[in-house]
């Protein structure tokens, strides 16, 4: 199996531990030294870089939150000077002030560097036709997987988001052999080709798909597989972090993460406590090589668990398991954690129905209520009001089973739901309103 940079990649454990610690106590210095923001922050903890001595004394350090960058906005936590940026990024400021990320050219160049491992990894190189579907500009997808696809010597088609029949079209006659995009627009893509008499199994050398930017599922991936005959690999990043940096290798056992860029941890999101690898917790990730923008100890929110077992492909770097949802994602009813993503996967593993799906959630009286609405398959469609109600019970008693909660579900015609070019929004909360 193919290594961008095998010297890095396939370096014995023990060597990596060696340079991250290295590369660790030189940011801790760093940002003691000339970041007002992180000397405030370690000195009200009680701790100097002098008390770093291994890995493990990182728990030493002060967590960083996203609203730290949001306190600070605009640039309150870029310690390069300005003649030394050549961009920035800026997150969309949904949930508040938005957050800018500046970064150096060896801050780009770390950055390109991961892609070009990670899409390597996924058995991607010179002679493919990289199309990329993520959004172009502030947001940090399209660019990323631009400049990674690049790196490898790739061609790269730049369709952004939106004007789907376009983006089909340009995929038949360009020959496009990856796309990188989010799954629930890969699947509305099939659909829109669908349409127009087109089959992306027969009429297009699409074999490979670079998703992400939102949580999936097993099930995702088979039902990408099946509908489509494209192998889907997971890519993981946050804005903060840089942006999309960490990708499935073939093996699709969970997607690798470079110990020279990045240390992550797994903490328990109540006790803060550390968490051995297998248990999912709270990633929290400390840069090792950032520039502009430092990270330590950032609190990203993300459901995952790290896996240190030997990959088959040969390369020594821990893995994260698939993302499971978000700290502020989990919807708590009655009682009981329900994530999106439990959701999806009981779904997909139910022919009648598509992988459309939207979450309502209300309170009625004292009480939580959930309302799953679901597109049936259209192969499934009926106007039988007998086969609708056999088809709403099945989904129902498997929600209850999955979930541990009792759900409403009401079946939808197919096409009915909303489609999303960028991260889908499926949950509705009106207990916020």
């Amino acid at each position: 199996m193919r290594c961008w940079d095998p010297r890095i990649e396939e370096m014995p454990v023990a060597d990596l531990q060696k340079l991250q610690f290295k590369l660790l106590k030189t940011i801790v210095y760093r940002v003691y030294s000339f970041s007002p923001f992180y000397h405030k922050r370690m000195k009200d903890a009680g701790v100097h870089p002098d008390d770093i001595n291994s890995l493990e004394d990182i728990v030493k350090l002060p967590f960083m939150y996203k609203k730290d960058l949001r306190d600070t906005y605009p640039d309150g936590l870029i310690m390069s000077e300005q003649e030394e940026l050549v961009r920035y990024h800026v997150s969309s400021g949904t949930t508040g002030k938005p957050t800018v990320v500046g970064y150096t050219r060896n801050d780009i160049n770390n950055w390109t560097e991961s892609l070009a491992r990670g899409l390597t990894s996924a058995g991607l190189g010179h002679g493919d036709v990289i199309q990329v579907s993520y959004g172009y500009g502030l947001f940090t997808g399209g660019l990323g997987l631009h400049y990674g696809a690049e790196r490898i010597g790739a061609t790269v088609l730049p369709t952004s988001i939106g004007n789907t029949e376009r983006q089909i079209e340009l995929m038949q006659d360009l020959r496009v052999t990856a796309i990188a995009c989010t799954p629930s627009y890969l699947l509305h893509m099939g659909e829109v080709a669908e349409k127009m008499g087109v089959s992306i199994k027969k009429d297009t050398f699409l074999r490979k798909a670079i998703v992400g930017a939102e949580p999936w599922s097993e099930q995702m991936r088979s039902r990408i597989r099946e509908s489509l005959e494209v192998d889907a690999y997971d890519i993981y990043g946050t804005s903060e972090l840089s942006g999309p940096l960490f990708c499935e290798c073939e093996c699709q056992q969970g997607f690798h993460v470079w110990s020279d860029l990045i240390y992550p941890e797994i903490l328990d999101p109540d006790t803060q406590e550390p968490l051995p690898p297998g248990e999912r917790g709270e990633l929290v990730v400390t840069m090792l090589q950032k520039d502009a923008l430092p990270i330590i100890r950032y609190r990203t929110g993300d459901i995952t668990a790290i896996k240190d077992d030997p990959c088959p492909c040969g390369r020594t770097h821990p893995r994260l398991e698939r993302l499971s949802g978000r700290v502020d994602d989990m919807l708590i009813i009655r009682g009981i954690n329900v994530f999106p993503s439990q959701i999806e996967h009981a779904l997909l593993g139910i022919p009648e129905v598509a992988e459309h799906f939207m979450i309502e959630v209300d309170r009625k009286g004292a009480l939580d209520d959930m309302l799953v609405r679901v597109e049936l398959a259209r192969e499934a469609f009926s106007d039988k009001i007998s086969d609708l109600m056999r088809i709403r019970r099945h989904v129902e008693k498997v929600l209850k089973g999955s979930l541990n909660v009792q759900v409403s579900v009401e079946l939808t015609e197919p096409g009915t739901l909303p489609r999303f070019e960028g991260k889908a929004k499926r949950v509705i909360d009106k207990r916020l309103i």
